[in-house]
């Protein structure tokens, strides 16, 4: 057979051969590129879902960081009330039914009430999680540090655990994420493009080696997608965790505040609109009111030293502080109930 023909027979061969192969790369191509596609999509929906979760966690933990700040300012005025009061016996805790409160303790109170007031100044405009993470910390406690701190002339943002108050919140493996989201997304935008593109000028066979090639890249991005989802479902459902026991918490706050206003409402009628200053002057129910008005802020001092987070030894991980948080809502409705004044 002449060496032409023979030549073309294999051409004819070879030639079929890389139109089966670039089908073969084709379809791979096809399939890498759409793999690659539904992991951006799919990536995309899991951040936003984080992204909502996170800051309805964050505004509902601001707002219980902001009204424990509130409450413990409000100390002052309280404080100020009672000292009027001449002759007035000292106004001791609260021990019964497992539920212990502390003493009045003016000078205790006037401090507290000062940090709260400094953080109070520092919270506004500041960034989103930042009252939050005072009641993750314990709003007390914080306000007492922040007394100590102004004093000195420090910038409230340097207090220990303050500056990092969204870490307590929503960057639990944050870095992580970032990281293989980011590295996923770029990822995806060469391979779909850059690559995709140099495979299309090859030839048949190196366009087949070029898409299996991309397909254990889209499976590797795939799987990228996938643990970075593993580890916003995790965050998420901690955030879930925390923002159901903030509620719980701000609901039970609220309902000791505002006992606690309609007492101290009423004490100040009796001090400043009736101008009795003379413990041996008070009735009955004056001295109760003056005595109950005294424990319920022991209550409220106590609610705002809870830790709604505490960081776990082991695993150097943020934890929703669920024991702490249920037995200072009980000890709340146990003392209320006890004294008449749960609604």
């Amino acid at each position: 057979m002449p060496l032409p023909l023979i030549l073309g027979g294999l051409a004819v061969i070879t030639g079929a051969a890389g139109v089966v192969n670039g089908v073969k790369g084709a379809s791979k191509m096809k399939d890498a590129n759409d793999t690659m596609k539904r992991a951006e999509t799919r990536h995309k929906s899991n951040i936003e879902k984080f992204e909502n979760k996170n800051k309805l966690t964050c505004s509902k933990m601001d707002e219980v960081g902001t009204r424990e700040l509130t409450i413990l300012k409000s100390f002052q005025q309280f404080a100020d009330v009672v000292e009027r009061i001449q002759g007035r016996p000292e106004f001791r805790g609260y021990r019964k039914n497992d539920v212990e409160l502390p003493k009045y303790d003016a000078e205790e109170l006037k401090e507290v009430s000062v940090g709260a007031g400094v953080l109070l100044g520092g919270v506004t405009g500041a960034a989103v999680g930042t009252a939050g993470g005072f009641a993750a910390a314990g709003a007390t406690t914080a306000a007492v540090m922040a007394l100590g701190t102004a004093s000195t002339g420090t910038a409230i943002a340097s207090l220990s655990g303050v500056a990092a108050t969204n870490a307590t919140l929503a960057a639990i493996g944050g870095g992580s994420l970032a990281a293989g989201g980011g590295g996923m997304a770029l990822g995806s935008t060469i391979l779909g493009a850059s690559t995709l593109g140099v495979g299309l000028l090859v030839g048949g066979v190196i366009f087949n080696i070029v898409g299996g090639s991309l397909s254990d890249k889209a499976d590797d991005a795939w799987a990228q997608m996938l643990k970075a989802e593993n580890e916003i479902n995790e965050i998420c459902g901690y955030l879930n965790e925390l923002y159901t026991a903030a509620s719980k918490f701000n609901n039970s706050l609220i309902t000791v505040n505002a006992c606690y206003q309609r007492h101290f409402e009423k004490l100040k009628r009796i001090v400043i609109g009736k101008g009795k200053i003379l413990w041996n002057d008070f009735t009955e129910e004056e001295k109760i009111i003056t005595e109950n008005t005294a424990l319920l802020v022991g209550l409220l001092f106590k609610m705002c030293k809870t830790k709604l987070v505490f960081k776990d030894e082991v695993t150097d991980s943020n934890i929703v502080n669920e024991y702490a948080i249920n037995k200072t809502m009980q000890d709340a409705k146990t003392f209320l109930t006890d004294k008449g004044l749960y609604i």
